[in-house]
């Protein structure tokens, strides 16, 4: 019989999380769901020299931020706690005394110094020294001293190591869900430290102990711990516990396509490589958040990134019930993916369109407030917005980004697309002015001012058709009227259809931009 499906995901607080974490989470999050199953967070911080404050909270928010709730965890109470690993220090001593007893471990008292030498004297012959069958019985250990021996070395106060003694000539088969079967030749594996005098366990049996008193079925993790595989497995073995599935995610790689994705690059390049920003000691590193990143594109970015539905599927817009429903760590691949940081914009672009445009408004009202506010403080009250409310009118604004959203990519881009809907243009492109502003086109657009004053249904297509009938009619040109127009109440030649503007902009606003333009250009 099949347990209940629990994951986990198991960061350690030493700084902000990665995109690599992130969707480790995600997958592990996705796996838990589609089998109505447990997603644990438990925070693994069994290494407090590296430990970074603040680290724990900003990975708690990360997930929260990215809809992915874990169900069980730091905050969050379960029958499996506590849900870091700092606060179970007193369970593990029980586990390293077993693995002692049953000879699956030792103490070992090698100095660092000494340790050095060997590495050194090894590197020196051209061989790598390696602690385990081939020299544990020439080295200063309880496998070369008597339990009395051992016992008082301890008492006195020595510092010592717990290792885990490997298995000698055997050839370990060992399956993951994502690679399929892996043999190890158990010779090459080294003794792990297991336990230090401190107190504290290393990740290794600390991280099998938790799996095991968690009740974890399934351990979805990066590859970088496919080399731990094997001392995991021997542990569930010396413990004679039922191990659990595996899943070794492939890596996150450069957008050349070489090496580990790092925030390096994304310095670099120009792209965040964390969730939200991160600030510490003066340096603050880029967040996905921060940037205008909508989470739901974060999350459909990273869900493609080595995972697809299967052969000849072509969709790439996925919510995250339509993630959770598809899912499955069989259609994970084992090759690397390389990270696009286009790719990720267009996503982003793609949840922007398909957003209300009611929605767009609330998100970009805070950035209208401070572009305006800017702009009024330096006493520029001629330029205020075509529309009274100081708070904003949201209706205005949604029919502005019904007009400019197909372009944009980020809430901030309705700025730079469609600021001239809030404030009018105070200068104007110069090589458009140049080019497009004539002798005669002063005249034609006083003309033109004559020409709208009148209209009373001053809607998009009766503006047009009123303007374009005059043109024919006394055979001006298209280009003569429509660029000088477009410059005049725009600024450049940019944005949606021109008549659409100036029914937004209001007939007066509309003149007023033309009367301007005439007397800063002709």
């Amino acid at each position: 019989m099949i347990n209940k499906v629990r994951v986990r995901f198991a960061p350690s607080p030493t700084g902000p999380l990665h995109i690599g974490g992130v969707r480790t989470a995600l997958f592990n999050y996705l796996f838990a769901k589609k089998h109505n199953g447990d997603f644990i967070l438990r925070i693994e911080d069994t290494d407090q020299n590296r430990y970074v404050e603040g680290a724990e909270a900003y990975i708690i928010e990360s997930l929260n931020w990215l809809n992915l709730p874990f169900d069980e965890g730091p905050g969050i109470r379960g029958n499996y706690g506590p849900y870091r690993q700092s606060e179970r220090k007193g369970i593990y001593k029980k586990y390293i005394d077993e693995l002692i007893a049953s000879g699956n471990a030792y103490y070992a008292f090698d100095t660092a110094e000494k340790l050095d030498f060997h590495r050194k004297d090894h590197e020196e012959k051209g061989k790598t020294f390696i602690y385990n069958w081939h020299n544990r019985l020439k080295l200063d250990n309880s496998l070369t001293l008597t339990a009395t021996e051992t016992q008082q070395r301890i008492e006195s106060g020595e510092k010592y190591v717990i290792r885990f003694k490997s298995p000698e000539n055997e050839t370990l088969v060992l399956n993951d869900i994502i690679r399929g079967e892996i043999k190890i030749d158990t010779n090459i594996l080294d003794d792990k430290i297991l336990f230090k005098s401190d107190g504290m366990p290393t990740y290794h049996l600390a991280n099998i102990v938790d799996d095991h008193l968690m009740e974890i079925t399934h351990v979805i993790r990066g590859e970088e711990w496919l080399p731990s595989l094997s001392l995991h497995e021997l542990l569930y073995r010396a413990f004679g516990w039922q191990a659990p599935q595996f899943a070794h995610l492939p890596l996150i790689l450069k957008p050349e396509g070489k090496g580990k994705l790092s925030k390096r690059d994304g310095d670099k390049m120009g792209f965040p490589v964390f969730p939200l920003e991160w600030k510490n000691e003066g340096e603050v590193s880029r967040g996905y958040r921060e940037d205008g990143y909508f989470p739901e594109a974060v999350v459909n970015m990273l869900a493609l990134l080595g995972w697809n539905e299967g052969e000849g599927s072509e969709k790439e817009i996925y919510s995250l019930e339509e993630l959770i429903n598809a899912f499955s760590l069989e259609h994970v691949s084992k090759s690397g993916a390389k990270f696009n940081p286009d790719k990720t914009k267009w996503f982003n672009q793609q949840y922007l369109q398909l957003k209300s445009n009611d929605e767009l408004a609330e998100l970009f009202l805070p950035v209208l407030k401070e572009k305006l506010a800017v702009i009024l403080n330096e006493g520029e009250e001629s330029k205020k917005r075509p529309f009274d409310s100081a708070q904003g009118d949201i209706v205005y604004i949604q029919k502005v980004i019904s007009l400019i959203k197909e372009r944009a990519t980020f809430v901030s881009d309705f700025w730079e697309l469609g600021n001239y809907f809030f404030v009018a243009p105070n200068s104007y492109d110069e090589k458009v002015a140049n080019k497009q502003w004539k002798e005669d086109t002063s005249s034609i657009l006083q003309t033109l001012i004559s020409i709208l004053k009148p209209i009373d249904d001053f809607s998009s297509e009766n503006i047009e058709n009123i303007v374009k009938q005059w043109i024919t009619t006394n055979e001006i040109g298209f280009g003569k009227v429509m660029q000088p127009l477009r410059l005049s109440i725009v600024g450049a030649l940019q944005g949606p259809h021109l008549f659409d503007i100036m029914v937004l902009l209001g007939k007066e606003e509309t003149i007023k931009r033309i009367e301007t333009a005439i007397e800063k250009l002709g």
